[in-house]
C-alpha cells in the first residue's frame, strides 16, 4: 500500500504560498489508517518506550494509536493555555510565523524513554520544541516520529542529535 496516495496537497494553506500536506484521507481509510499505525508501531517495539508524546493536534491521533499500540502512556503537548493544569512552555518558530507549546509538569518522569510523534516534519521548530520540553521534564527522547516529512524544507537539522523516523517523504 502506498500512503503517499492517501495524503492530498491543498494549495495556499494556512496561507498564500504553502501547500498543505492533508492526512485525513489517510485517517478516513480505515487501511491506511491501520497501515500507517503499523508501519509507525513496528519500529518502537524493542526500544521499552514508557510514553508517547503526541504534539497538538494531528500528533495526537496517530500518538495515541501509537501508544495504545506499543503499552505506552500517552501525553499531549497543547498550543499555550490549552492544558488545565501547571505547565512548562516552549517558544518556536514556524514556517509562517512563531507559536508557544507546553506540557504538564507532572507528565513525565525523570529518565523515562519517550518517542515525540506528529504528523508533519517541516521546518523543525515545533518538534525541537517538544524535544526541548521533554528533556526539560527529564525523559529521554529516543525517537521522533512523523507519518509526512517535508524533506525540501530541512527540519531534520533541528532535531539531528535524535533519531528520526518519517513513514512518507515528499
Amino acid at each position: 500500500m502506498e500512503l503517499a496516495d492517501y495524503i492530498r496537497n491543498v494549495a495556499d494553506f494556512p496561507q498564500s504560498g504553502i501547500t498543505y500536506k492533508d492526512i485525513t484521507p489517510l485517517l478516513g481509510n480505515a487501511d491506511a489508517f491501520q497501515e500507517a499505525v503499523t508501519r509507525l508501531s513496528n519500529p518502537l517495539a524493542q526500544l521499552g518506550i514508557q510514553k508517547v508524546v503526541g504534539i497538538e493536534s494531528r500528533g495526537f491521533i496517530l500518538g495515541a494509536s501509537l501508544a495504545n499500540r506499543v503499552g505506552a502512556g500517552f501525553v499531549p503537548i497543547r498550543k499555550k493555555g490549552k492544558l488545565p493544569f501547571q505547565t512548562l512552555q516552549q517558544e518556536y518558530n514556524l514556517e509562517y510565523g512563531t507559536d508557544c507549546l507546553e506540557i504538564h509538569r507532572d507528565a513525565i518522569l525523570p529518565g523515562e524513554k519517550v518517542v515525540i510523534h506528529d504528523d508533519v516534519l517541516a521546518t523543525g521548530g515545533t518538534a525541537a520544541a517538544a524535544c526541548e520540553l521533554v528533556q526539560r521534564l527529564g525523559g529521554e527522547v529516543v525517537q521522533v516520529s512523523f507519518l509526512v516529512e517535508l524533506s525540501f524544507l530541512n527540519g531534520k537539522e533541528k532535531i539531528k542529535q535524535h533519531p528520526i523516523f518519517s513513514l512518507v517523504t515528499f
